[in-house]
């Protein structure tokens, strides 16, 4: 989970809640997303596609995760969608459905609708499926002061045991910017790696955000 928290720069205790659900004495509620396994510790890269569309839905507007677990519920229900978080169906029908229904559920006004859709059609957008609906391959999020969607940055099962790699040459954005600390420049990086310099700026300020 602390992984998943800082590949998706989500405080840890905010995904643990997520999954595990809270249970204090002036505060508790079931986790919204199902793990994978549930005697397990770990998430599985389905778990770690829900948490990022999850994400979505963390802005100034004060998020009752109570509303959100309701309005996924009712939408499942309705739809007949067993994990509406990673069902492709999000991106047509099912999403509307969905934001109507939340933005109803926290009466949120017309503003907020509008920032919390732009957001969340975003992280849409970064997650691939298969032609089966799976996800496979997931675009994580990244500050862009233009606030562009950014794809030179991915995870994916299949690369790198997962760890996010360059979109391009599957190289760890770990390893170069342990290579960037040690003193090598982005254009030497570049050359070495086949990258470009805003492919390697692009991977140290993923790795810079998730530190």
């Amino acid at each position: 989970m602390a992984e998943a928290a800082r590949y998706l720069s989500i405080p840890a205790p905010t995904i643990r809640a997520w999954f595990m659900g809270l249970d204090y004495p002036k505060q508790y509620f079931k986790p919204v997303i199902k793990k994978a396994v549930q005697d397990d510790k770990r998430l599985s890269f389905s778990n770690l596609v829900e948490a990022h569309v999850l994400r979505a839905l963390r802005t100034k507007h004060g998020i009752s995760m109570a509303e959100v677990r309701k309005a996924i519920d009712d939408v499942q229900a309705k739809l007949g969608i067993d994990r509406l978080l990673i069902s492709p169906k999000l991106k047509a029908g099912a999403g509307r459905m969905f934001l109507d229904l939340y933005a109803e559920l926290i009466e949120l006004p017309m503003s907020g609708q509008i920032v919390i859709r732009g957001a969340f059609a975003h992280h849409l957008e970064a997650v691939v499926h298969d032609p089966q609906g799976v996800p496979v391959k997931l675009y994580p999020w990244m500050p862009d002061p233009l606030g562009k969607p950014r794809t030179t940055i991915m995870i994916d099962p299949e690369m790198s045991f997962g760890a996010p790699v360059t979109t391009s040459r599957g190289i760890s954005t770990a390893v170069l910017t342990d290579l960037v600390d040690a003193g090598l420049s982005f254009e030497e990086l570049g050359a070495e790696y086949g990258l470009s310099s805003e492919e390697v700026g692009d991977a140290i300020r993923f790795e810079r955000a998730a530190a």
